[in-house]
């Protein structure tokens, strides 16, 4: 038992547990294993773990996370897509009661079925992971619609997404994540991580970022899918106007002088471009577009 004192997140103890399983990094799947304990700790704190918290962690490797994990949360359940990394988690997660695995790929997983299944007895989940950047977005965006009751989801992340996540309207970085994001969570950049912290080094630079699921989104719209709809047409082009971008997207409503209309209900002037418009702005000018929308179909 000796060896489980040693935390899993160190250099040496990560190249033991991968030669004595003859493990090799798929470069398909993005492997890169944490090595830092300080990083560790800072992703740790940020989920707000305690013995009524459950936490759902993608992709936990080697089991380094998972670990600090089971040393916090009352339940830790880790969601993996390589079957050749199962063993090897079910053997550091030994002394871990509290820990299950779970192979299989995130997204296509029933993630209502698995709280249900594994969450029953804590208040709340906290989802923590340390994301292979190729399907960083898409798992987010699943984990935000599927509204599941998650208190914080705290990511290790390429480090300019989650720029883009935390982004206030009129940079550069800001645009249809930023506005997706913040719909759901309140972002906030816990630290920057530098490639030199992980086995085998990334070539991108990393970012840890807290995302607080908010209750009730900021905003309130009476059509969910339109509001992103208006987003994403609105970011179509970046270069391009509000007014062009929208013009090509509704052009059932330009024959009129409807968008015209709902641009001026919503009090937004045409020139601007996407990246410019708050949440709050985005919110009217969907409502104003679903009101036009809905009057030509009548």
């Amino acid at each position: 038992m000796k060896q489980h004192s040693m935390d899993i997140a160190t250099p040496s103890r990560t190249k033991e547990i991968i030669r004595k399983h003859g493990f090799s990094f798929k470069k398909s799947l993005g492997q890169n294993f944490l090595i830092d304990m300080n990083i560790m700790r800072r992703i740790v704190d940020a989920a707000e773990l305690d013995e009524h918290t459950g936490a759902l962690e993608i992709g936990p490797g080697i089991g380094a996370l998972t670990e600090q994990l089971a040393k916090k949360a009352s339940r830790v359940t880790a969601v993996e897509i390589d079957n050749r990394l199962i063993p090897i988690l079910h053997e550091v997660m030994e002394p871990y009661p509290n820990v299950s695995v779970v192979h299989g790929d995130v997204l296509k997983v029933d993630l209502h079925a698995l709280f249900q299944d594994r969450f029953q007895e804590v208040e709340r989940v906290s989802v923590v992971a340390n994301l292979p950047y190729y399907v960083t977005t898409p798992i987010m965006m699943k984990l935000l619609e599927e509204r599941l009751p998650l208190k914080n989801i705290v990511v290790m992340i390429q480090k300019e997404v989650a720029e883009r996540m935390a982004a206030s309207p009129g940079g550069k970085e800001y645009g249809s994540l930023s506005v997706a994001v913040q719909y759901y969570c309140e972002p906030e950049i816990v630290c920057t991580v530098p490639h030199t912290v992980f086995i085998p080094q990334p070539n991108v630079e990393s970012a840890v970022i807290r995302l607080k699921v908010r209750e009730e989104p900021p905003v309130r719209v009476s059509d969910e899918a339109l509001f992103f709809e208006v987003v994403q047409a609105s970011f179509a082009q970046r270069r391009k106007t509000l007014w062009n971008n929208l013009k090509a997207r509704y052009n059932q409503l330009t024959g009129t002088e409807a968008l015209q209309e709902a641009l001026e209900e919503a009090q937004i002037e045409p020139s601007r471009r996407g990246e410019t418009l708050s949440l709050d702005e985005y919110a009217r000018l969907s409502e104003a577009i679903g009101a036009r929308m809905a009057s030509n179909e009548a």
